[in-house]
C-alpha cells in the first residue's frame, strides 16, 4: 500500500503537481495505522485518515477509534472519515467525539456516566440513556455527568458543570461542584434539562454583561 502511493505521489510530482492528500485507508485498523505510520516518516503531505468499510455502529465505531485515535495521538492526520453502515449523520458524530476524546475539537456536549455495578442506587443504564437521549442534539459547550451511586459519583458530578449522583431513589443535583438540589428518581432527566437550560442562559447573560462591559 505505501509503495503503491508513493508511486502515484511521484508521478504528481513530476508533473509539477504538489497540491495533494494521501489516503491509505483499510478496513483493517492494524494495517491502517501501520500504512499511514510508514509514509509520514517518507513524505511531508496531509494525510486523509479513514478505517474504510468500518461495519455497523457498533463494531465499526471501535474499529474507528483505535484506527483515528492511535494516529491522531501521534499527531499524524490532517482531516479524518469515519464510514459506517449507518445514516451520515452517526459517521459525524462519531468522528466529533473521537476528536474531542484526544481534546483536538471543543465544544458541544461532552457526556460522562458510570459502569453499572452493585453500588448503583438508581436505574444507572436506563437513566444513563434518558439522559443521553434528552441532551443528544444541543451544540452548546457543556460537561454533564449521570453517577450511580453516593460513593464515587460526587466525585465526578462535582467535575461536571451540571451532574447527577443517584441515592435510594432520589438523585443528587450537582452545578459547578455544589449540590443545588435533590429529587425523586422518577424526576432526574427533568431535573437535568431545567438545570442545563438554566446554566446555558446564565452562561450567555454574563458573556453578554462582559462585552457590554467593555
Amino acid at each position: 500500500m505505501v509503495e503503491s502511493a508513493l508511486r502515484h505521489i511521484r508521478i504528481l510530482e513530476d508533473l509539477n503537481y504538489p497540491e495533494m492528500k494521501i489516503s491509505l485507508k483499510a478496513s483493517d485498523p492494524l494495517m491502517m495505522i501501520e500504512a499511514y505510520r510508514m509514509l509520514s516518516d517518507k513524505v511531508d503531505y496531509p494525510f486523509h485518515l479513514g478505517v474504510t468499510e468500518a461495519g455497523t455502529p457498533g463494531v465499526g465505531t471501535i474499529k474507528s477509534a483505535i484506527g483515528l485515535g492511535a494516529l491522531l495521538s501521534e499527531g499524524i492526520g490532517d482531516t479524518i472519515r469515519v464510514s459506517l453502515s449507518a445514516d451520515p449523520t452517526e459517521e459525524v458524530r462519531v468522528g466529533i467525539d473521537i476528536l474531542k476524546s484526544l481534546g483536538l475539537r471543543k465544544g458541544g456536549l461532552t457526556f460522562v456516566s458510570c459502569p453499572s455495578c452493585g453500588r448503583a442506587d438508581v436505574d444507572l443504564v436506563k437513566l444513563a440513556k434518558e439522559v443521553e437521549d434528552e441532551f443528544k442534539g444541543l451544540n452548546e459547550e457543556i460537561h454533564i455527568a449521570v453517577m450511580g451511586c453516593e460513593v464515587n459519583g460526587p466525585g465526578e458530578a462535582r467535575a461536571a458543570d451540571i451532574g447527577v449522583a443517584g441515592g435510594r431513589g432520589i438523585g443528587l443535583i450537582f452545578k459547578n461542584g455544589d449540590v443545588i438540589r435533590k429529587v425523586p428518581e422518577r424526576e432526574i432527566v427533568q431535573a437535568m434539562r431545567e438545570e442545563v437550560d438554566k446554566f446555558i442562559a446564565e452562561r450567555k447573560a454574563a458573556k453578554t454583561a462582559a462585552v457590554e462591559a467593555e
